[in-house]
């Protein structure tokens, strides 16, 4: 039988480690970690991002987070920890994995933009 997207999610909400927004709120500014929002630019216009994030939607990670692809983000290729935020947690919990599989060790999953906001974290406009 194949897999639903449900079922996906719910495999990389195995492996990806989830964070609340106030465990998310402590780790912004430290070296080595980057803050990825996948939504897509609508989106982020909308209601900002967590400051200095990466603003990569989901569609284009592979080719910003593979070292040698023809167009890696080096600010995400030299990243030693990575949270990933979206809007629902889907995209976040599966480029987790996707994250994961291409050889990043530390990878978290803040999921929904909200909780971060809800964590009294503040939004850089998009």
């Amino acid at each position: 039988m194949p897999k639903t997207s449900k079922d996906m999610v719910a495999e990389a909400d195995a492996t990806v480690p989830r964070i609340s927004g106030a465990e998310a709120k402590a780790m912004l500014g430290k070296p080595g970690v980057v803050f990825v929002d996948l939504r897509e630019p609508a989106e982020i216009a909308a209601s900002g991002k967590v400051p200095g994030a990466l603003a990569i939607p989901r569609g284009l990670l592979e080719f910003r987070a593979d070292r040698e692809a023809a167009t890696p983000d080096p600010a995400l290729t030299g990243a030693k920890t990575v949270v990933l935020y979206c809007a629902s947690g889907g995209r976040a919990a599966l480029a987790g994995k996707t994250l994961q599989e291409l050889g990043y060790g530390d990878v978290k999953n803040l999921a929904r933009f909200q909780d971060w906001v809800e964590a009294g974290g503040e939004a850089e406009k998009g």
